[in-house]
């Protein structure tokens, strides 16, 4: 139903006074297989034509994303049936998997990955004919990867899709290469490597795909290297393209080591619109590669310093945080923590907020003529695809409509906070309270809190409506989500305050929110949980075997073990991570060892679940088997739960049931809470 609509589930009776029970007994309407069924946001935006298209979860199927398209009608359906799934494996994290053109006769083609093979395919999605493979298997590795396309019809006799490629060379998995390269779209590639031709010189272990200039002149692209990571220093690329369709002249144009650019594109001058962070905050600028004096080529700011962030982490290819728009505005997303949909008039200096009550945009965004869409959500309404007319100044929602499938009365209203740690240090949070139209603690009980670290490390928790957080809220169970120092949107100081001191500063951080929400009469200090995936899985893990705070945690496919993370036991793009978050292995090699916690199990007291995808090659299971033996015999309850078929995060429906009852659960049984509405967990000694 339309947010604000109507509910199916009875509403709460708002004459009576709400009622005492004890935190955690709560009943609510919002199950397991709802908050699951929710899960994801739309993403990969674009248009073909006259058409929006994008990509969207499905738990329900598999966990594929769904091809979706909006036509000029306004009508919505996919664009792709089941069991087609639009998604890359590139770095892991994949990125763009798809983009679309409008041929001579009027046909709509688009071009995407699909996710079981990673082989690029071709569509005309009004046609007869099924999707037709576009690029050939490999036996190598994992194989041929592709991402962040262009469709180029006018390129050779047949057009021709310029992306990147990801090859693998052997069976580690640090053995890839990475290249611009492009496939042509008559399908001679589909059986036949030689057939794509590579664009650029490999010099890079890693590239976006190019942009190309609109007079077709140019393209540009952004490249790194072992170690850095892309927040830390890239490089932008330019090249020549000679009327063969080659690249040429291949030179750096921006971008250092310790400069981080995060997008590229061509304004219809020729200019090159690009975000930097070489202020300490990623901020748009305009270079001119023509106006070359003396060798180097000016820059300029597009806006005074704001403090704020106008770009973000490089965590997929092809990302988003700004739009040029052929008037010559440009759309961005910009803020402190959040980020917000904006229209920047680069002549003046005005930047205009897109009205709604969207208060969190996601990465990425598209433009149809002076139409902006992207996608956004607020405390109150998940992610939806948002359209902003520039003409009127009117936005709304056109893809992906929030619907409030329990009453709205339900959903946690939560806080934005900005706490002191150690060595007075800020520290960014969310803290979600327990909510519920009913129901209240009795008096004198402090309510129990569970805190959230999120991933990456180098990530962020937008503070919009989450299904899971609400799982735990309206039964009675506070969340504190906690933008540790490392987390992305306070600049980079605030980020690289985690350099050398993974293990140190995310862990205190945390603790010190959980401290100060205790202090402040808000949380009952006997009953502390935290709980995180990925990097928040290792904050987790650090933190029971480093301070005795909590009375458990959830371990969500962690890593656990530096040392092995440091040699084989991860992917090519994270594999040197470790060296700006710990320190070079060779020259700490102690310090790998003193903060794992594999190596501080003797230090492990208290319960703990952990959850593991089987398929996961990023933080592999061979990590969380060595860990539970470590802490085998040792009498400390725990359970771990493996599920075949998942990877890197959990997507499939029944996976998010199982890991989210079996989390409550955990902390029903720690905490004393009696609850018979979910499976009881069985933990062992």
């Amino acid at each position: 139903m339309p947010r604000g609509g109507p509910s199916d589930v009875k509403p709460p009776n708002v004459n009576t006074v709400p009622a005492a029970a004890p935190y955690g007994t709560w009943p609510s309407p919002i199950d397991a297989a709802l908050a699951a069924s929710h899960d994801g946001r739309p993403d990969h935006l674009g248009t073909v034509g006259d058409e929006v298209w994008w990509t969207e979860p499905r738990p329900a199927e598999g966990g594929r994303r769904a091809l979706m398209r909006r036509r000029a009608d306004g009508t919505t359906a996919p664009a792709l049936p089941a069991p087609w799934n639009a998604r890359s494996r590139v770095i892991e994290y994949g990125g763009q998997p798809w983009a679309g053109t409008v041929r001579e006769d009027g046909e709509l083609l688009v071009v995407f990955v699909h996710f079981t093979d990673q082989r690029l395919y071709a569509y005309a999605p009004d046609g007869p004919d099924g999707p037709w493979p576009l690029t050939p298997l490999s036996e190598v590795g994992g194989g041929l990867r592709w991402v962040d396309p262009q469709v180029r019809p006018e390129q050779g006799a047949a057009g021709e899709v310029w992306c990147v490629l990801e090859e693998f060379t052997g069976p580690a998995p640090t053995d890839v290469r990475r290249v611009v390269a492009a496939v042509p779209l008559d399908g001679s590639a589909a059986d036949d490597r030689t057939a794509v031709r590579e664009l650029s010189d490999g010099r890079h272990r890693f590239v976006t795909g190019p942009k190309v200039s609109h007079d077709g002149r140019r393209a540009a692209w952004i490249a790194w290297d072992h170690p850095a990571m892309p927040w830390d220093g890239t490089v932008v690329m330019l090249a020549d393209i000679t009327e063969a369709g080659e690249l040429t002249g291949i030179r750096p144009l921006v971008g250092n080591l310790d400069e981080s650019v995060c997008q590229v594109e061509w304004d219809r001058d020729g200019s090159l619109l690009f975000v930097t962070d070489l202020s300490g905050w990623w901020e748009l600028q305009r270079i001119r590669p023509d106006a070359v004096a003396g060798g180097a080529v000016p820059s300029s700011r597009l806006l005074p310093p704001r403090g704020e962030e106008f770009g973000g982490p490089l965590w997929k290819i092809g990302l988003r945080w700004f739009h040029p728009l052929d008037n010559g505005l440009i759309a961005v997303l910009h803020g402190k923590g959040d980020h917000r949909l904006g229209i920047l008039d680069p002549e003046t200096g005005e930047l205009a907020d897109a009205p709604g009550p969207w208060t969190a945009w996601s990465d990425t965004l598209t433009v149809h003529g002076s139409r902006v869409v992207g996608v956004a959500a607020s405390p109150r309404s998940a992610p939806e695809v948002v359209e902003l007319d520039t003409t009127t100044g009117r936005t709304r929602t056109i893809g992906a409509p929030h619907r409030d499938a329990v009453d709205p009365a339900y959903y946690p209203v939560p806080e934005q906070r900005t706490f002191t740690g150690p060595d007075g240090r800020e520290i960014h949070a969310h803290i979600y309270p327990p909510h519920h139209p009913e129901h209240t603690g009795p008096e004198g009980e402090k309510p129990p809190y569970v805190v959230w670290a999120h991933g990456g490390p180098t990530g962020h928790s937008p503070l919009v409506l989450d299904l899971e957080i609400a799982y735990f809220t309206s039964r009675g169970i506070g969340v504190a989500e906690v933008n540790y120092g490392g987390s992305t949107g306070y600049g980079r100081a605030y980020r690289e305050r985690l350099r050398g001191a993974w293990g140190l500063v995310d862990v205190a951080d945390c603790a010190a929110v959980a401290s100060a929400l205790v202090e402040e009469g808000a949380a009952d200090p006997e009953r502390l949980a935290i709980r995180g995936g990925s990097a928040g899985g290792w904050t987790t893990a650090a933190s029971l075997t480093s301070t005795d705070l909590y009375a458990c945690g959830t371990i969500l496919y962690p890593i656990l073990d530096l040392e092995g993370w440091a040699t084989d036991e991860t992917h090519d793009f994270e594999s040197r991570y470790l060296e700006s978050l710990v320190g070079p292995f060779a020259e700490v090699p102690e310090r790998y060892r003193e903060r794992s916690p594999m190596n501080r199990t003797e230090r492990l007291s208290t319960p703990f679940l952990l959850l593991q995808g089987l398929d996961d090659v990023i933080c592999p299971p061979a990590q969380s088997e060595r860990f539970l033996a470590a802490v085998a015999d040792r009498g400390i309850p725990h359970a771990y739960i493996a599920f075949a078929g998942e990877s890197h995060g959990f997507r499939r429906v029944e996976t998010l049931v199982r890991a989210l009852e079996a989390e409550l659960s955990l902390y029903a049984q720690t905490f004393g809470i009696d609850r018979a509405d979910v499976p009881p967990l069985g933990l062992t000694t």
